[in-house]
């Protein structure tokens, strides 16, 4: 088996991986300016795609251009993702250089798609496919591939749970009172079929993420005691993933909300695939506890200028929603911004983070409102990944998705794993 590296190699953003030169899995983009998508052309027979974030699916529909209609393989969710992401992308970029495809492209996408389950095999240029429940967003998949002598096991991006409790605040429950691990939107991945070769995210492999339930509970606190101040609660959330479990998060602390930006679509799609979530009545009510804002009349300054919690993107403050609403609360101290994933360096939300300034209409601006940081990721820590791997120790594990690929590839064959880091444009045959 070949396995040529297009993208996500030693970073993170445009992950690809060519199979056999004939398969391909994943191909996302890199955001910036301008933004970066995978190296070299590919013409594959068929595309097969882990889950619904843009790193991962990004650029799908420029593999329709032309003649080229290769079939795309993903579960339902990941394609109705990918399908939003691809149209706002168009909104944003349409017409200009950094979009790789057009509207028709866009529209080619649902004539070519074929979705599948979890555990439904398939065949796809030629080689076996088998989803696996990765634990990371709705639809997000382990992808195994099996082309009659190899067997390669593609992670995507996973969450195994991690630390649920640290003793010192309850752990959680479901409505049936079963005890969550990981995040309260989807289950974790459990799954560990058999390989021979192993393409690993590494996305935290350096750090160890605390206690679901302490965050949990100090995110929840202190929602709670700006609100009593009087304040307004601002919570920056991607719009796949982060929105909905901070909606869920939110509901099981019998605390109201709004929600706004696109994660509002994003939460009414996926409440329409309940076996993709850990559990769908859980969500529906969340969405119900949540009051959706349309934007219309003034209304967001309206809100801001409440005694409420708006979730609301973009998650690293570089557009949407929660950019009309940091400017008009960031005077007061008794407001609050809430950070509840990874701020990129570089970005408006790193920036407000390190320096307490936001750029607001061009302008950078001082910010007297509180800024709190929640790390609600839902990728595997560095020992969920180790516990991962763990299973595979007589695999070869090639380490990507990451800012330190090569030291957690060292350190892996420091531990007797056959583990590298390969480079962008490499070709591992196994």
């Amino acid at each position: 088996m070949d396995i040529r590296f297009l993208g996500g190699a030693r970073e993170v953003g445009r992950s690809a991986i060519l199979v056999n030169d004939r398969l391909l899995l994943d191909y996302g983009m890199k955001t910036g300016t301008p933004p970066q998508f995978p190296v070299d052309s590919v013409d594959p027979e068929a595309v097969v795609v882990s889950h619904g974030h843009l790193d991962h699916v990004g650029a799908i529909p420029s593999l329709l251009s032309g003649d080229r209609r290769p079939p795309i393989h993903w579960t339902p969710p990941t394609r109705e993702l990918a399908l939003t992401l691809a149209r706002d992308t168009l909104k944003l970029h349409g017409g200009s250089y950094r979009c790789p495809f057009t509207e028709t492209e866009v529209k080619r996408v649902t004539q070519v798609s074929e979705t599948h389950g979890y555990a439904d095999t398939f065949e796809a240029a030629d080689h076996e496919i088998t989803f696996y429940n990765a634990g990371h967003i709705p639809g997000s998949a382990h992808v195994l591939v099996d082309d009659g002598d190899t067997r390669l096991l593609y992670t995507g991006d996973f969450h195994a749970g991690g630390p649920e409790s640290d003793g010192d605040t309850p752990g959680r429950t479901d409505r049936r009172g079963e005890p969550i691990r990981g995040q309260r939107l989807v289950s974790e991945s459990t799954a560990r079929p058999d390989a021979d070769v192993v393409v690993c995210e590494s996305t935290y492999s350096d750090v160890t993420h605390e206690a679901r339930d302490r965050i949990e509970s100090a995110f929840a606190e202190s929602v709670r005691t700006t609100l009593w101040e009087g304040g307004t609660v601002v919570v920056p959330a991607f719009a796949i993933g982060r929105t909905q479990e901070m909606l869920m998060v939110c509901d099981a602390h019998d605390i109201d909300c709004y929600v706004d930006g696109m994660g509002k679509g994003v939460t009414q799609m996926l409440a329409q695939y309940p076996e993709f979530v850990r559990d769908g009545e859980t969500l529906q009510r969340a969405q119900s506890n949540a009051r959706f804002v349309t934007g219309r009349d003034g209304q967001r300054k309206r809100i801001a200028d409440k005694n409420t919690v708006v979730v609301t993107t973009s998650g690293m403050l570089s557009g949407g929603p929660a950019m009309t609403y940091i400017p008009e609360i960031r005077n007061l101290p008794v407001n609050k911004i809430a950070l509840t994933g990874y701020q990129v360096e570089g970005t408006p939300g790193r920036n407000l983070l390190d320096s307490g300034r936001a750029e607001i209409d061009g302008r950078v601006m001082p910010v007297s409102a509180q800024v709190e940081s929640y790390d609600f990721s839902a990728h595997a820590d560095r020992t969920g990944l180790l516990d991962f791997l763990d299973s595979y120790r007589d695999a070869r594990i090639l380490v990507n998705h990451g800012d330190r690929c090569e030291p957690f590839a060292d350190e892996l064959a420091a531990d007797g794993f056959d583990a590298v880091a390969p480079e962008l444009g490499d070709v591992c045959r196994q």
